[in-house]
């Protein structure tokens, strides 16, 4: 066994919690309805398990999630809404499609969820924006942006929370927009492995060559064990947490390559164990909306092997905000680098 460093490794899982607002321009309920459906069931029993292995997590929670009905959700709406070029990435042009209140629609509603993850302890609510917000797509520009966000900060603050970690959604970070970030008391944001392969993207540009490199480097070591070290995190502001891994749903039909998925986030925990570095895992709740059971026995060897590092290394679970605090009280406050 290596000996341990000294600065002991974190272990960051951070979930983007979103249901249909996140897919609603990809997939259609017919499609995808049993996955988010499924999200009733995956949060409680994500919740069980993280509190059993006191595991911290960030969940980075689209605003629109927040409202029990949609008289309440349509008077909070900002003004000001991204105008994209393709507009079916507006949520905004398909309201007429969200049920009355959570009970009537599982599928936009989420505040019973927001609840259970509240009252979890070492859960960090966070932010995905307000409408699941593009940064990178044609045609929306800053200011929408920064409605967006303000809207974002303005529901949770309603209900006494403080955002202070962002996760852009489909991984679209926009340096530009970081510096509204910091204004706005974002921390720490979640950035993109370094590999060319994760590179921020815009829909268009997404290539089914760049796909596909991304899911061969879920089996096989492609980009590297992706970890991180805390003073390069510390170098600019807000606090880029960079992705290590995306937790992919288990899948019948690559069951048999389901051991070099495991074994691939499994040896880059160990890493960062070993050298005292960030290792970063995320996925959506919908994710495991089908084959709950399997998806669970996955993240459940993924917590035994957590928790045999915290007692071989001191390996530490911490949600973003606490790798954003850490750093904070560490050094003084820098400048962002765009």
């Amino acid at each position: 066994m290596e000996k341990k460093s000294k600065e002991p490794g974190r272990f960051v899982i951070s979930l983007d919690f979103e249901i249909n607002w996140g897919v609603r321009d990809q997939q259609t309920l017919a499609q995808y309805g049993a996955n988010l459906r499924g999200v009733r069931q995956v949060v409680p029993a994500l919740l069980t398990l993280f509190q059993e292995y006191s595991l911290r997590v960030t969940w980075a929670t689209v605003g629109l999630l927040f409202f029990e009905d949609k008289k309440t959700l349509l008077e909070n709406l900002p003004t000001v809404r991204p105008q994209y070029a393709d507009s079916n990435l507006s949520p905004y042009l398909a309201l007429d499609v969200v049920g009355e209140d959570e009970e009537n629609d599982p599928y936009h509603f989420g505040s019973s969820l927001i609840a259970q993850i509240r009252q979890t302890p070492g859960q960090e609510m966070a932010t995905h924006t307000f409408c699941h917000y593009y940064c990178l797509e044609r045609g929306q520009t800053a200011e929408e942006f920064r409605a967006d966000l303000e809207a974002a900060i303005r529901v949770a603050r309603n209900q006494g929370l403080e955002m202070r970690s962002l996760v852009f959604p489909r991984n679209q970070a926009n340096p530009a927009y970081l510096p509204i970030c910091a204004e706005l008391g974002i921390t720490s944001y979640r950035g993109n492995e370094a590999s060319w392969i994760y590179k921020e993207r815009t829909e268009e540009q997404q290539s089914l060559y760049k796909r596909g490199a991304r899911l061969l480097d879920a089996y096989l070591n492609v980009s590297g064990h992706n970890c991180y070290a805390l003073a390069d995190i510390a170098k600019t502001f807000p606090y880029n947490i960079p992705a290590s891994r995306f937790l992919r749903p288990w899948s019948g039909r690559l069951q048999a390559l389901e051991q070099l998925r495991l074994s691939r986030i499994l040896s880059g925990m160990t890493h960062a164990a070993q050298h005292g570095l960030v290792f970063h895992l995320w996925w959506h709740p919908h994710n495991f909306g089908v084959n709950l059971s399997q998806n669970m026995a996955v993240l459940r060897r993924i917590a035994d092997h957590y928790q045999a590092l915290h007692k071989a290394y001191g390996f530490e679970s911490q949600t973003m905000a606490d790798v954003a605090e850490l750093l904070q009280a560490r050094t003084s406050h820098p400048t962002t680098v765009a």
